[in-house]
């Protein structure tokens, strides 16, 4: 898994990794349809109803779109058996709309932690937490 940490990923964790730093939600979309269980189950908090894979590619459209510079860095990988753990820096420019917040310019970065269980070659399962506190207390919204 060490070669996830960068570019170049074969595994699914990769390649939708190295798909995420074109910026290019299409592409992200595409990799997404691959590397994804059409019966993804993704237990994130999210601001829509909608779910599954396409919940997946709906988070990558909104975070492009507001944070076209958007930049994961992934800090650690752990894999356990069918399990990957990614801990992630987040980084980008608030140039869009953004959960109903107008662009404002100011840069933002965060941490979050995501796990994937693979199955049949796929990711069939996400877990994520993100500081979205933080991310939007950089971005103004929050005063805490």
């Amino acid at each position: 898994m060490t070669a996830d940490r960068t570019s170049g990923g074969t595994t699914p964790f990769g390649r939708l990794h190295d798909a995420v730093r074109t910026g290019d939600p299409e592409v992200v979309a595409r990799t997404v349809d691959e590397v994804v269980d059409p019966g993804l189950v993704f237990h994130a908090p999210l601001p829509t109803g909608v779910t599954g894979v396409q919940a997946l590619k709906e988070v990558w459209t909104v975070l492009l779109r507001a944070f076209p510079d958007l930049r994961v860095e992934v800090e650690d990988v752990i894999t356990e058996g069918d399990k990957v753990v990614c801990r992630n820096t987040v980084t980008g420019t608030h140039l869009g709309e953004y959960r109903g917040l107008a662009p404002t310019g100011r840069p933002v970065r965060y941490g979050e932690i995501f796990v994937f269980r693979l199955a049949g070659g796929r990711i069939a399962e996400i877990w994520g937490v993100v500081d979205v506190l933080a991310q939007l207390r950089q971005l103004g919204a929050v005063d805490v």
